[in-house]
């Protein structure tokens, strides 16, 4: 991780700054490609910008791979340790693997996902859902980012072919299982006083995105009588979603970006987006929170003689990691709890068409995608070991885990 640590630092926000496609994520990207190699791993790039980097039996099959690793994007101002720890864990597992003389009977193969916190161009796990077919190419292709840059034309300046991404099914057909060690973005660990948990579930999620029309008009020429002002209707609707998921338990709903349009100090906005996200437990209290979220945003729109538009960017129901594969994993580390996450991650993707499993490590702040987001230096090695004593369980057997 010190060999990463000043890439991508943010002096604005703080913390890190790396959305999928910019300087410090190929930085990154061009990192582990260099690292893998060092390594021996045979290192590819496919179609969906996902990097593979083999380790191959002797025999040289591609076939029920042991698949680790995680992504290198971060949300805006985020932690040094959300992606990498999974990336530079699973490279020092290969280190402790071959230093022990390990041969592994299936192959094992590390791959980065991109654009899986879905900051620039909105869809969180965008490289594993065009993966696995989850999502549709073309919209994919049409997604923009906050410049109005298209998926495709940011793609093939950096080297991508947009018009091959999509689902994969040779190489998901290659993949026996997954597993993913990640940063944990809570307090379980804290309160358990361990250094690493095995991952149970993962909450059901989605991003909306809510626009509200108004009349753009002259600050100070406007009377206050006679405005259509999206602000202080979105202002109303955000506490509304507030209030809102209060009202069911274990509901978690955040408003994190806000854009009116056209954003000058002394205009009245013309229209103001916001994207709202949304999960828990129940996949059908979701989609109840959210209908209410959008009738009470009709009513306040009115109310101050505006209009809403509502759609639905990204959803994913809630995941429980595959029970079989699971069970392996407490067998090979005993003393680790199992612990539940309220995150998205690849491995929720990707349990649907393949086992999978998480590792979590102790962050002692409970803080995460935030510059407060820590891992001692410890507890970072204990991950590594678990994850390298995991892997050499899993690649021992020439057996699908189901």
């Amino acid at each position: 991780m010190r060999d990463i640590s000043g890439v991508g630092t943010d002096a604005r926000r703080g913390g890190y700054s790396r959305p999928v496609f910019s300087n410090a994520e190929t930085e990154l990207r061009s990192w582990f490609i260099e690292q893998a190699g060092r390594r021996g791993l045979d290192v590819a790039t496919d179609h969906n910008g996902i990097i593979w980097a083999w380790w191959d039996t002797a025999t040289g099959t591609r076939k029920d791979a042991v698949v680790t690793g995680s992504h290198l994007d971060s949300v805006p101002g985020g932690g040094e340790y959300d992606g990498p720890l999974g990336v530079a864990s699973a490279l020092v597992a290969v280190d402790i693997l071959k230093n022990r003389g390990f041969r592994p009977r299936r192959p094992l193969v590390i791959a980065i996902f991109p654009e899986e916190e879905g900051s620039r161009f909105g869809v969180a796990c965008l490289g594993s859902r065009l993966l696995t077919g989850a999502l549709d190419p073309n919209k994919a292709r049409n997604l923009r980012d906050a410049d109005g840059n298209t998926y495709a034309d940011v793609a093939a300046a950096n080297g991508q072919d947009p018009r091959f991404i999509g689902a994969d099914h040779k190489t998901l057909q290659q993949l026996g299982l997954f597993v993913e060690l990640h940063v944990e973005q809570g307090r379980g660990l804290i309160d358990l006083r361990q250094p690493v948990a095995i991952g149970s579930s993962i909450l059901g999620h989605g991003r909306w995105k809510l626009s509200v029309k108004g009349q753009g008009n002259h600050a100070g020429t406007t009377l206050m009588m006679d405005r259509k002002d999206p602000m202080i209707a979105a202002a109303k609707i955000m506490i509304g979603i507030r209030d809102i998921a209060r009202n069911y338990k274990d509901a978690r709903a955040t408003v994190g970006r806000l854009q009116p349009v056209p954003g000058g100090t002394n205009v009245i906005a013309s229209r103001v987006e916001m994207w709202i996200d949304v999960r828990h437990p129940r996949d059908e209290v979701t989609a109840a929170l959210v209908e209410s979220v959008h009738l009470n945003a009709q009513v306040i729109a009115a109310e101050e003689d505006c209009t809403v538009s509502f759609g639905v960017e990204s959803l994913s129901p809630t995941v429980h990691f595959d029970a079989g594969l699971r069970d392996q994993l407490r067998t090979l580390l005993p003393a680790a709890p199992v612990l539940a996450t309220g995150a998205g991650h690849d491995a929720g993707v990707l349990a649907g068409h393949i086992p999978t499993a998480m590792l979590f490590v102790r962050n002692p702040t409970g803080i995460s995608h935030s510059p407060e987001e820590l891992v001692d230096d410890a507890d970072a090695e204990t991950g590594a070991r678990a994850l390298a004593d995991v892997l050499a369980g899993l690649l021992g057997e020439a057996r699908i885990i189901g």
